[in-house]
């Protein structure tokens, strides 16, 4: 795609990464397919090709308004347009750009300013505590996250019984990943969430000698793989930000690797469903892994129609978009329900708490099943 940015902005460090994604589309339209909001909406600018233009545009210096906005605020942030892309567009990486630039130059009404605000207020600073000591000569850090632990703290509960079971000793640690933040273009609040996080990760990584940050929320584990790019240029942090980064680990990729012969047939062929969050399948490219885990200890998936599309949960997509994340959750639900399942797994907490919202049978996180084991 040919750029014309705006030459001041186009030679700051955004600026040439800006233009390097944007000439890296070459506007086919296969990411179309694949995005829910375009599905559902049947708009151009409501799909990633439509806003990559809208972006563009903006970045070169044109005219940008609150329809503009609209459009890029209405993206679920799902990135099922980066596994289809042949080109291998970051998008995520450009929509984040383009929404900070577009923030700038439209202002919002009070309304909006001040439910915006208050999600980042409150949100990533609902406390959590740091709890356990390592018993095992295995030990490796999981992280409480801030939302979870008020509305489902059983799920690392759970976690920490079966690792506890496997011989690995889990040390929770408490600190928002700085996503939410992120998301809504409040970077620089974002910033200082992820250097605090390192501040107080790293000393205790190396006290305990831990071998990982396991994530249960796949949502906090995509934005913890994404410390090093985010801090990139910071002298100060690139390194920790980065090393963080590599130590990051969804639960399912540690689990996959741990002898579960002990678990054999705990599933006794029951009937489930499971939906993968788009940060864990699209995200961080992890596919199929929760799905043969769960296969392995002898519970039956059905198969989910359309499975690569998102639920609408989204972070806080389904607070300040709630029509178009009603009907995507109305849409997977159908899907999910469709074998009639005894109950539906998923792996984010945001998931968890959308589908439970219209879901007429429970749903848990996948983790939480092992601990029918004894």
């Amino acid at each position: 795609m040919k750029t014309t940015l705006k030459e001041n902005f186009k030679n700051t460090a955004l600026g040439k990464e800006a233009d390097s994604i944007l000439r890296s589309c070459v506007h086919c339209g296969f990411c179309n397919a694949t995005c829910p909001t375009y599905q559902l909406l049947g708009d151009e600018l409501d799909g990633p090709r439509g806003r990559i233009y809208l972006i563009k545009q903006a970045l070169e210096d044109n005219e940008v308004t609150k329809k503009t906005q609209l459009h890029l605020d209405r993206c679920l942030y799902c990135l099922a347009c980066e596994t289809t892309c042949p080109s291998g567009v970051r998008y995520s990486h450009l929509l984040e750009i383009g929404k900070k630039w577009v923030e700038q130059r439209v202002d919002r009404s009070w309304h909006d300013k001040l439910k915006r605000y208050s999600l980042r207020a409150i949100l990533p600073n609902i406390p959590s505590i740091s709890s356990s000591q390592p018993r095992h000569s295995r030990t490796m850090l999981i992280l409480d996250g801030c939302v979870q632990p008020l509305l489902k703290p059983n799920i690392n509960t759970a976690a920490t019984k079966v690792f506890d079971q496997l011989g690995i000793s889990l040390h929770k640690i408490k600190g928002c990943c700085g996503a939410i933040n992120q998301h809504m273009t409040a970077t620089e609040t974002a910033a200082e969430q992820m250097r605090r996080n390192i501040d107080n990760w790293l000393p205790l990584i190396e006290q305990m000698n831990a071998e990982a940050i396991m994530i249960t929320a796949s949502g906090c584990g995509t934005m913890l793989k994404e410390y090093g790019y985010y801090l990139r240029d910071d002298p100060d942090y690139a390194e920790k930000a980065q090393k963080i980064t590599n130590m990051t680990r969804d639960i399912s990729e540690i689990i996959a690797e741990c002898d579960l012969s002990s678990y054999s047939n705990i599933g006794k062929q029951r009937n489930i469903t499971f939906h993968a969050p788009c940060s864990l399948q699209h995200a961080q490219k992890i596919t199929g892994v929760v799905e043969k885990v769960l296969e392995s200890i002898g519970f039956k998936l059905n198969p989910v129609e359309d499975a690569h599309l998102c639920c609408g949960s989204a972070g806080t997509y389904s607070i300040l978009q709630k029509t178009i994340s009603k009907s995507l959750l109305d849409n997977k639900i159908k899907a999910l329900e469709n074998a009639k399942p005894e109950l539906i797994a998923t792996a984010n907490i945001g998931c968890l708490k959308h589908l439970a919202g219209g879901s007429s049978v429970p749903v848990v996180h996948w983790i939480e099943l092992l601990t029918e084991h004894e």
